[in-house]
């Protein structure tokens, strides 16, 4: 008789059935900020067991050092030990603003007018650094993917990046967070109902490692956010799961 329940309870629990009950998969990409948040938002993902993609760059933090620098060794293992996805992010996180030609792109620093201008070359090397320092920390590199600062790409830059192999990650229009908004015109109890109720399958969600302008910071909710999901049977995965980038 127990040798008849155990098989019964196995026919009833098959493998996999946790996976064949998603409504729909999303996909959680977070860039780096100001880093005050990491750790809580890291603590959210492991809560609910899901795998993020996150892009970096070099950015000032609230310690006073860089997001990329290596006293940020301990929280970048462990993201890499954790099995999520990784990509560029630029070092400087400035902006590419407009094509130059047809061999060079403008890139300024946010809010700027002028800046620089990157050949093929020097745009692969600011996509390269983050994931040299990166590598240094983890032992392990980037998955062949990036994101513009702020979004903005040009033609040149887009095909420079293509050149040193690296596929641009936009969001969609539903994912768009809305954490680096200002949170008087923008309150984050809107923003997360907005957002469980209007994310469907195969949207790509845009959250930040920390925003210096908004005053309620939106981190606060990320676990609101995919609890709300979830319950709508949406499951997670990273990126590079997803049709597009899969290789």
């Amino acid at each position: 008789m127990k040798h008849l329940l155990a098989c019964v309870l196995i026919v009833l629990v098959p493998a996999g059935v946790e996976a064949a009950s998603c409504a729909g998969t999303v996909y959680l990409t977070i860039d780096t900020g100001n880093m005050q948040p990491a750790d809580e938002m890291a603590s959210v993902l492991k809560k609910h067991d899901i795998k993020a993609t996150f892009f970096l760059a070099n950015e000032k933090t609230t310690r006073g050092d860089t997001s990329l620098d290596p006293s940020w060794t301990a929280f970048w293992k462990a993201r890499a030990d954790e099995g999520h996805a990784f990509g560029s992010h630029t070092w400087r996180h400035w902006v590419f603003r407009r094509d130059a030609g047809t061999e060079k792109v403008s890139y300024v620093p946010a809010g700027a007018t002028s800046g620089e201008t990157l050949d093929a070359a020097g745009v692969c090397a600011e996509l390269k650094a983050p994931e040299i320092a990166f590598r240094k920390m983890t032992g392990r590199g980037f998955d062949g993917i990036w994101r513009a600062p702020g979004g903005k790409l040009t033609p040149n830059a887009t095909q420079f990046a293509k050149s040193c192999g690296f596929d641009h990650v936009p969001w969609t229009a539903a994912g768009f967070s809305g954490d680096e908004l200002p949170s008087e015109k923008f309150p984050s109890d809107a923003l997360i109902k907005t957002q469980i109720r209007t994310i469907k399958d195969g949207d790509i969600l845009l959250w930040h490692l920390g925003i210096w302008s908004r005053k309620d910071p939106l981190y606060l909710r990320l676990d609101e956010l995919v609890s709300g999901l979830k319950a709508k049977g949406l499951c997670f995965a990273p990126i590079t799961e997803h049709a597009r980038w899969k290789k």
